[in-house]
């Protein structure tokens, strides 16, 4: 008995801690987060600069509408429209200086505005952009892997 526990105990705390990584990187492959925020765009709002997402490759994939809007009252914000990207872990949306991002390392090249973790990888959704912030000195809109340094989508602002 003595010796069965000697390797079922390991062996049982072992798969417990591989089962747990596994869960943690490959759920977010079958799991959907969505989100359905009512985007506001009044008579008293214009749109500053907009977009349209796009995926970087064939594993990391992206589409919808972006639009930095601002608001009568001043307040601007990013809104994401008819929105969907490829889940992952800890995702992120940025703005960046960099008009056409290839990947990781222009993102990281960049100068950066980190908004928020994202919302859902699904649906309509909005962030703030802080007070004060030039918005004109971003060109892109990325949606970043921060904890595995991945580019997942990413669109341009015009």
């Amino acid at each position: 008995m003595g010796r069965f526990l000697k390797i079922a105990v390991p062996v049982f705390i072992l798969g417990w801690g591989f089962g747990m990584a596994f869960w943690y990187l490959a759920s977010p492959l079958w799991i959907d987060r969505v989100v359905d925020e009512t985007l506001v765009q009044g008579s008293d709002s214009e749109i500053i600069a907009s977009g349209t997402l796009s995926g970087v490759d064939a594993v990391h994939q992206g589409s919808g509408d972006i639009a930095l809007v601002r608001h009568g009252d001043g307040r601007i914000e990013l809104q994401f429209s008819n929105f969907e990207v490829t889940n992952g872990p800890d995702l992120k949306v940025w703005l960046i200086s960099n008009a056409d991002p290839q990947g990781a390392g222009d993102v990281k090249s960049s100068e950066q505005l980190r908004l928020s973790q994202l919302k859902g990888n699904i649906g309509d959704q909005a962030y703030a952009i802080p007070e004060g912030t030039d918005v004109s000195t971003f060109k892109s809109v990325v949606i970043y892997c921060e904890q595995f340094g991945v580019l997942f989508a990413v669109a341009g602002l015009g």
